[in-house]
């Protein structure tokens, strides 16, 4: 009994004082009854000293996050069908909880055609394989009973080939042969972009007819007609169906090709649409998909919508996993945060990063990093240094790799354990088999110097000081040179310092003359997990660490 109830106050002192990014939390006992409901002096005693120890968490409830990306199938079995379902991620939520991680992204999980879902037939449902809408809503009381927000893939570019939308205005246009079609008989015409001459390699026929369709990624997800206002109605009936079942925001998929190349149209939809949501949630978030460099990233801030996936420093040649492998400077990767800060809130002072190391479209960190786990930590522990609300996909924090370029091979079965197949899935259908040498989350969440504890900590680093997310960046110019950087973020007056060191060897840094010295090391990330220590205003960087000073 005592140790359940330890673990019980545990968790909620936790939650309540921010490491789940809860501000409240109930946890009155007035009406036990029961004897294992009573705490002893000596629980009660324990229990104070573990508060005390757990105040020094600071509570910011906002839209900062540390955001963890699940493709559903993948991901955990609760039925033993071995597809991943909606049940099977409420299963694991202490697990993301204890990991530090606030907010879930969803790749979709609407009715589809495909392993992958972003084809929706049916954007009022959850797709069957995944589960039932209770099993949402069950999903969402038990995240938010953790202080997890969700958002999920609202994927507005195009639709199904068996969208009945679609299927209505391609039957419509049989019927009329070579009539004139109106919006005004079809509204479903109106909510594609049809046409009598192929456009382009992306048009496509419509059986029967002489027409043709726009269908830019897939000939069976024919594209949206997003200036159509009765369509863009309907949308917001659909963002209206999630926010009554609790998500709290959306992930844009594919916002570069709305209207291709049509910046001020794909804004403007983003604005109205987050305006619109942001009215009846003032809590609502959206991040955006805009898979270009920084300066095209920065135009779309120009919507005043909260985040755009930060490109320009994520993937396998980005500045973040460059830095990891040893092969970008400390003193290069603190200038691009700045330029980053700098470059997006010229279009929108309100924005939020969303640096990443890779998604579901792209080799995993692991395979551009040789599977080297040093550098994975490394890598891991620079993105949750940065600004903003960094997104880490699932399997980043063990090591989980990918293979070569296919979709199916990006997002493979998560490895729990490579003993107990309990709960892990199939691979999706098409994927090719690919060994995962590391250990699973059972192994390394006994293992002290596994790369999953080196991201549990990081993550709690960043929870205890809500700065390194808010902050402004200002570089310490004096204590920054080559594979040496120092940083100050400064929010809500308050300050933390940031040392880095991107270099195989340790190197000794004097904080006398800066404005660092005279503060104290809070925290640090090291590769053997070691501490770190002043000595007067001399500090000595282990190879590759980031030091924290308050």
């Amino acid at each position: 009994m005592f140790k359940k109830k330890l673990l019980a106050v545990a968790m909620s002192f936790a939650f309540v004082l921010g490491i789940s990014g809860c501000s409240k939390a109930n946890t009155s006992t007035e009406n036990a009854t029961s004897t294992d409901s009573v705490t002893t002096s000596t629980e009660a005693s324990t229990s104070s000293e573990l508060a005390k120890e757990m105040v020094k968490v600071e509570a910011v409830d906002d839209n900062y996050r540390n955001y963890y990306e699940i493709f559903v199938r993948s991901f955990y079995d609760s039925d033993g069908d071995h597809i991943g379902d909606l049940k099977g991620v409420t299963e694991k939520l202490d697990y993301l909880a204890d990991l530090g991680i606030n907010g879930i992204w969803f790749m979709p999980v609407t009715q589809s055609t495909t392993y992958h879902k972003y084809d929706v037939v049916d954007y009022k449902s959850i797709d069957r394989e995944y589960g039932t809408m209770e099993d949402f809503d069950e999903l969402m009381e038990e995240a938010h009973k953790r202080g997890i927000r969700v958002i999920i893939d609202l994927v507005i570019n195009h639709t199904s080939s068996q969208h009945e939308w679609f299927k209505t205005a391609c039957e419509y246009l049989k019927g009329i042969g070579d009539g004139e079609p109106s919006v005004e008989e079809c509204k479903y015409f109106g909510y594609y972009n049809f046409s009598k001459e192929k456009v382009n390699g992306t048009y496509y026929k419509v059986p029967g007819t002489e027409w043709y369709y726009e269908g830019s990624f897939w000939s069976e997800m024919p594209d949206l007609n997003l200036k159509n206002e009765t369509l863009m109605a309907e949308i917001k009936e659909i963002a209206d169906f999630w926010m009554e079942h609790g998500v709290d925001g959306f992930r844009m998929d594919a916002a570069l090709h709305f209207e291709e190349g049509d910046v001020a149209s794909n804004t403007k939809i983003l604005n109205d649409l987050f305006t619109y949501c942001k009215e009846k949630n003032p809590n609502f978030y959206m991040v955006s998909e805009i898979w270009s460099d920084q300066s095209t990233i920065a135009a779309y801030y120009a919507s005043l919508t909260p985040s755009m996936f930060n490109f320009a420093v994520s993937g396998g040649e980005g500045p973040i996993v460059k830095a990891g492998r040893g092969k970008y400077s400390a003193e290069k990767f603190v200038n691009t945060m700045v330029k980053s800060e700098e470059t997006y809130s010229k279009e929108n002072p309100d924005f939020i990063d969303a640096p990443f190391l890779s998604n579901h479209d792209q080799p995993r960190v692991a395979n551009n990093l040789n599977g080297k786990t040093d550098d994975m930590k490394y890598a891991g522990g620079l993105l949750l240094s940065m600004g903003g609300s960094p997104f880490v996909y699932y399997g980043e924090e063990i090591g989980m790799a990918s293979s070569g370029q296919k979709d199916e091979n990006k997002r493979l079965p998560m490895l729990w354990s490579k003993d107990d197949t309990t709960g892990i899935t199939n691979a999706p259908t098409g994927a090719d088999k690919v060994e995962q040498t590391v250990d699973g989350v059972d192994k390394q969440t006994e293992d002290e110097k596994s790369l999953f504890n080196y991201y549990k900590k990081a993550l709690k680093i960043r929870n205890e000081n809500p700065e390194i997310a808010r902050g402004k960046t200002t570089i310490v110019e004096k204590l920054t040179k080559d594979d040496q950087a120092a940083i100050i973020r400064t929010w809500d007056d308050k300050k933390i310092a940031v040392i880095y060191n991107t270099d195989d060897v340790p190197f000794e840094m004097d904080l006398q003359g800066t404005e660092l010295e005279n503060l104290k090391v809070v925290d640090s990330l090291t590769l053997d997990g070691s501490e770190v220590e002043l000595n007067g205003t001399k500090i000595t960087l282990p190879a590759r660490s980031i030091i924290y000073l308050k």
